[in-house]
């Protein structure tokens, strides 16, 4: 039972003056999409009556089989803080269905919601916790993004070394006002570049979340005339963006992944998990990593560049860590994923690989404590280490040879996602970079 039925949204509507709904959705790469009526319009809406045309959203639908409809999710509700105080605009999030009342196998929120009930049913609940990077550089004249920023801040540095406070108080201030708890927020390794990390919820309202805080982060850094990016690699001087999430399973309110009676506090369930992730972790990798720029950050020998498969207590060179000493707040730290995913999808294939992990009991190798990066090859085969896809045309190999994953996805997904992706990296592949020209123009 949701938390809000339509006479308390038409309440809400009334009191906040509300003249505008945005219908959101998300498309198969994580775009988000949306469809505004006007408040005259809400009853329609709530009834599940607005449609849309899906053979315009590449990835939906073919034209013969076109008319999608919106089911707004009531309690995603709420009304965006930035806009006037008179003539707000709230949204909801929709799923998308078919005319015949069924659900449409190509929304990616469909997907996760599936995982997510079929562990529901086993008695489980998966936490998310995510931290996500983007830059804050410069527009030009025309209010066009640049990769052009004017701060020196790094770690945890303030004003006025980190210019792009104002902007990221603003961001918090509007997320905690949309009902999205921030646990902190700061300025991260490299010039523009910031974090925020979300408090942990429920893996479906994570997903929720994230697209929410994207959309909210990029709105806000526009009204301080600046343009925010999520591109994991947007100049080759600077860091990286990831997105880390941190993971927790609750069985009856408590979690599964820490048992006081082992050692290292590290339940069983958590190792099958882990154990679980690793053995699909190369399909994993092209829907946490979907884009070609991806594997600019996903780079041997760049620091805190997730990339080697080991897992760990202490060491943040791993690409899964499990922070030792949290007790009852034991969460598993997966590393490599980044902000140009689909957040549904994402979930759905890290939360579905875990759980086959407990259903199977598959254990992962013992953690790795070194640090990954000082080793040598001989050193990382030795310890069973290997790297993740170097390319996205690597990780769409692996993806397709991966009927678990494939499977969870679904054949709709599946299909168009990894066509898709196939396409891009052949695009990207033709291309001539500056770099080729620079490098090679004047000497062959």
């Amino acid at each position: 039972m949701g938390k809000y039925k339509k006479e308390d949204v038409f309440r809400f509507a009334e009191d906040e003056d509300v003249e505008f709904i945005r219908l959101q959705f998300t498309d198969m790469f994580g775009r988000m999409k949306n469809m505004a009526v006007t408040a005259s319009q809400l009853q329609k809406a709530v009834d599940n009556k607005c449609m849309f045309d899906g053979s315009l959203i590449e990835g939906f639908a073919r034209i013969e089989e076109s008319d999608m409809y919106l089911y707004p999710d009531l309690d995603t509700y709420v009304t965006f803080p930035w806009r006037p105080q008179q003539g707000k605009v709230a949204r909801f999030i929709c799923d998308i269905y078919r005319p015949d009342g069924s659900r449409f196998e190509g929304d990616p929120r469909y997907i996760l919601q599936k995982v997510r009930d079929e562990i529901r049913k086993m008695g489980y609940e998966l936490c998310v916790n995510p931290a996500c990077e983007f830059y804050l550089f410069n527009t030009d004249e025309n209010g066009l993004p640049t990769v052009d920023t004017n701060e020196h801040a790094g770690y945890f540095d303030l004003s006025p070394a980190d210019m792009g406070e104002n902007a990221r108080r603003d961001m918090v201030l509007a997320l905690s006002d949309m009902g999205i708890e921030v646990n902190c927020s700061e300025h991260e390794r490299s010039r523009g570049q910031h974090e925020i990390n979300i408090a942990s919820s429920e893996v479906l309202l994570a997903a929720d979340n994230i697209q929410t805080f994207r959309f909210a982060v990029r709105t806000l850094a526009k009204r301080h005339g600046l343009h925010a990016t999520f591109m994991p690699k947007p100049r080759y001087d600077l860091s990286g963006s990831g997105m880390h999430l941190g993971l927790t399973l609750k069985k009856d309110g408590k979690n599964v992944f820490y048992d006081p009676a082992s050692e290292d506090g590290l339940s069983d369930e958590a190792r099958f998990f882990i154990g679980g992730m690793m053995t699909h972790i190369n399909a994993l990798t092209a829907v946490t990593d979907p884009i070609v720029n991806s594997y600019k950050r996903l780079v041997p020998g760049y620091e805190a560049a997730p990339v080697y498969t080991a897992w760990s207590f202490t060491n943040r060179t791993a690409l899964i860590r499990v922070p030792s000493h949290m007790k009852e707040n034991t969460s598993i730290e997966f590393r490599s994923p980044d902000s140009s995913s689909n957040p549904y999808l994402a979930l759905a294939v890290i939360l579905a690989s875990g759980m086959e992990g407990i259903r199977k009991h598959i254990k992962p190798a013992k953690p790795v404590e070194k640090n990954i990066f000082e080793m040598t090859r001989k050193e990382r085969n030795e310890e069973g280490i290997d790297n993740l896809p170097g390319t996205l045309g690597e990780a769409i190999d692996a993806l397709e040879a991966d009927d678990f994953i494939k499977g969870v996805l679904g054949e709709h997904i599946s299909e168009k996602f990894i066509s898709a992706k196939r396409e891009e990296y052949a695009d990207y592949r033709a291309h001539v970079s500056s770099w080729e020209l620079d490098k090679y123009l004047a000497k062959v």
